[in-house]
């Protein structure tokens, strides 16, 4: 039973293309099935490892957000979101390209552009304003808690104003692989995942082509995508 479910805004790549395969195997999940997925053997890490590196970031799958996680004002339903959503990216008219790298953001590991894109963070923002309607005002628990973490005031503001923090300006594209790793422990791992990237993925650009709709169910659910549109003609 759903009891009060969250949804966001994903690019999610198509799930039979490498980038999906090899993203999906290193978190452990596909949130397209909702399944398990075996980790990568030619990596050099146990499953032990593996364990404790995609325990957080498996719940929300591959991605990368766009919208982040909201829950939704009563009366809207998942219908709507989908519609607001195939008309958003029907509208968009040249499909976002990014080159990839496996970078460091503080302290975890993530796919990320390579050089700026403008066209990307233009997408970001406009799906920002585009869902803002259906998002339910945060309580007073949940904007505490985002406090707690350590804002700037002009995250603050966005995080009153759009229910996030790290929006328009303060926006950086990325798709986690494993969450935060000691310290000691970075460099190594940050070399390896960028081997097998490589390795699987070569180092073709990666077309943002479609926009995911997800939802998860509860808390600590994980994430499942439940409609998808192509972004333009995506040519």
């Amino acid at each position: 039973m759903v009891a009060d479910p969250r949804f966001a805004i994903y690019f999610v790549p198509d799930p039979d293309t490498a980038l999906y395969r090899f993203g999906a195997a290193v978190l452990g999940y596909d949130c397209y099935t909702g399944q398990p997925v075996e980790h990568p053997h030619d990596i050099g890490l146990t499953e032990t490892e593996w364990a404790a590196l995609s325990a957080e970031p498996c719940i929300y799958g591959f991605h990368a957000t766009l919208k982040a996680p909201f829950r939704l004002r009563g009366e809207f339903g998942s219908d709507d979101l989908l519609v607001d959503l195939k008309t958003l990216a029907a509208s968009i008219p040249t499909t976002p390209t990014l080159e990839p790298a496996v970078g460091l953001i503080g302290g975890f590991i993530a796919i990320v552009p390579r050089t700026p894109s403008p066209a990307i963070d233009r997408l970001a923002a406009d799906c920002v304003r585009a869902f803002g309607r259906f998002r339910r005002p945060m309580t007073a628990d949940e904007r505490g808690r985002r406090l707690a973490s350590g804002l700037s005031q002009h995250q603050t503001a966005n995080l009153d104003r759009w229910g996030y923090p790290y929006v328009f300006e303060e926006f950086r594209f990325h798709m986690t692989l494993v969450g935060r790793i000691e310290a000691d422990r970075r460099m190594a791992i940050h070399a390896l995942l960028r081997d097998a990237f490589t390795r699987h993925c070569g180092s073709e650009p990666i077309r943002l082509d479609r926009l995911a709709l997800v939802r998860q169910d509860q808390p600590k659910a994980p994430f499942r995508v439940i409609g998808h549109a192509a972004v333009g003609k995506a040519t």
